[in-house]
């Protein structure tokens, strides 16, 4: 069994996780300016055996893309072309950063560590990736019971 990949794409900084051989958890990798996050991408898969990446997609809160999805489809497609033969897909990225905020002043960090755009990113990409992890856990055990 592979790894999945989350990527919370931004204009200035994308950040990643990864999940364990089992694709149990969801664990920070970093954040990377764009086009550093695609080589880092290209050397991961190179190390690490991927199931599949997942590019969280912004929408807005009627399920239409939102203005930075633009940025979101651009990235997507250039992952798939320096990574074929891996699933590229998009999962709904919304409220990430507000429940990435939520957990990181929960866990106790201070607010000048708050301030740290790079550790939302990270969260974010955590969070992104449970989820995908559940809705992926939930779409099996429906086909399952059908």
């Amino acid at each position: 069994m592979g790894k999945l990949l989350a990527i919370d794409y931004g204009r200035k900084r994308v950040g990643i996780a990864a999940t364990d051989d089992l694709q149990i958890a969801a664990n920070a990798l970093g954040t990377f300016p764009p086009a550093g996050a695609l080589d880092f991408l290209v050397r991961y898969a190179a190390d690490h055996e991927l199931d599949a990446v997942v590019v969280g997609m912004p929408l807005n809160l009627n399920g239409q893309p939102s203005a930075a999805a633009e940025g979101a489809r651009n990235f997507t497609v250039r992952v798939k072309k320096l990574l074929p033969g891996v699933v590229v897909d998009t999962f709904d990225e919304r409220f990430t950063s507000k429940l990435a905020m939520q957990t990181i002043m929960e866990a106790g960090v201070k607010k000048m560590a708050r301030r740290n755009k790079a550790l939302v990113d990270k969260v974010s990409a955590c969070i992104m990736l449970q989820s995908y992890m559940e809705h992926r856990k939930l779409i099996v055990n429906l086909k399952k019971s059908t």
